[in-house]
């Protein structure tokens, strides 16, 4: 299995309120290229900070990371505009971090994206790909994509409690600036995610076409950025099967709606519940919380170790010793090179 994780930045994620993906603001930019890292090294070996929430829960890298340590699966990460450098390894599809959703054309190379990222994934040599994301600010994208398309207007988060009505009424006032009515772009995928999208979900949207077309089995490995996503698969004329895969957290979320989106859609849903409940460190405390729900393939990689009969007690351990030292090394100030 490989797993094709899609990195990038949008100025939306600045909005007061609507991301815990960082810290604070400075350290939100650099988490998608920190999420690599972890997922690649095992820590951050070049971007200054340890993605946590203002709370302090961790990336849910840690998570993915912690089951490839015993699966084993291959990582390909996609470049759609990060903000900052990583020191992971990356095909570079996008040319820089997407603007503030209410501003005119976010994403103004929206068909760029989708068709260089469409033509990487046809030449993936893989049977199956699991396809997941790193974008700070991106469930309110989605929303944004999901409105524009005449979607289930529903998204997750990564707070504990969802700002539905603050994500709606940015997605409005996007809208309004589009001149887009909800439904408005419905049939044009690329005109969604021009409009009031991400670069992420321009190419995850690219890799989903172009891997289906070419005759991969394709699982979401994600929540509902995954599901909007696959809204634009679909809307782009994608019929094949889909699966989503995500965490307990998204599907127990009922603010989300992952499985009326997943109906809606003709989405495969599974999700995968890691069992958090069963530890107390802060850490796993703070996802039973309602923090970090999904991202970074967490839940596909959850489905990864089910299906590989990977216990869920190891998973937990070995998301308990990397927090442990991830924070550890974050307090000594310490990073290691880049092998």
């Amino acid at each position: 299995m490989r797993l094709v994780v899609v990195a990038g930045s949008t100025r939306t994620a600045a909005i007061d309120g609507i991301s815990a993906a960082g810290a604070d603001a400075d350290a939100l930019r650099h988490t998608p290229s920190a999420d690599l890292e972890i997922l690649d090294y095992g820590e951050p070996v070049q971007s200054p900070v340890v993605p946590v929430s203002p709370t302090g829960c961790p990336t849910p890298a840690v998570v993915t990371r912690a089951v490839r340590e015993h699966v084993g699966f291959d990582v390909t990460a996609i470049d759609a505009g990060l903000a900052r450098p990583t020191a992971a390894p990356t095909v570079d599809i996008g040319d820089g971090p997407g603007a503030d959703i209410r501003d005119v054309d976010p994403v103004p190379d929206a068909e760029r994206l989708f068709e260089r990222a469409r033509s990487f994934a046809a030449g993936l040599p893989d049977d199956e790909i699991a396809v997941a994301e790193s974008i700070p600010g991106g469930t309110t994208t989605a929303l944004g994509v999901l409105t524009a398309l005449g979607e289930r207007p529903a998204v997750s988060s990564s707070l504990p409690e969802n700002p539905l009505p603050r994500k709606r009424r940015v997605v409005d006032a996007a809208l309004a600036t589009s001149d887009l009515a909800p439904g408005g772009a419905a049939g044009e995928p690329v005109r969604a995610v021009r409009r009031v999208g991400d670069p992420v979900l321009a190419v995850v949207a690219g890799v989903v076409v172009g891997a289906s077309e070419a005759g991969t089995t394709v699982r979401l490995a994600g929540g509902t950025q995954l599901a909007a996503a696959a809204a634009l698969a679909r809307h782009a004329g994608v019929d094949e099967p889909l699966s989503l895969e995500t965490t307990s957290f998204v599907a127990d979320d009922d603010s989300a709606a992952v499985h009326g989106l997943a109906d809606d859609l003709g989405l495969t849903l599974r999700a995968t519940d890691p069992g958090f409940t069963a530890l107390d460190h802060p850490a796993t405390n703070a996802y039973v919380a309602g923090e970090a729900k999904e991202g970074v393939g967490m839940g596909g990689a959850l489905a990864m170790a089910a299906r590989d009969d990977l216990p869920m007690a190891t998973v937990r351990e070995t998301v308990v010793d990397l927090v442990d030292d991830l924070l550890a090394a974050r307090t000594a100030g310490e990073r290691r090179q880049v092998p």
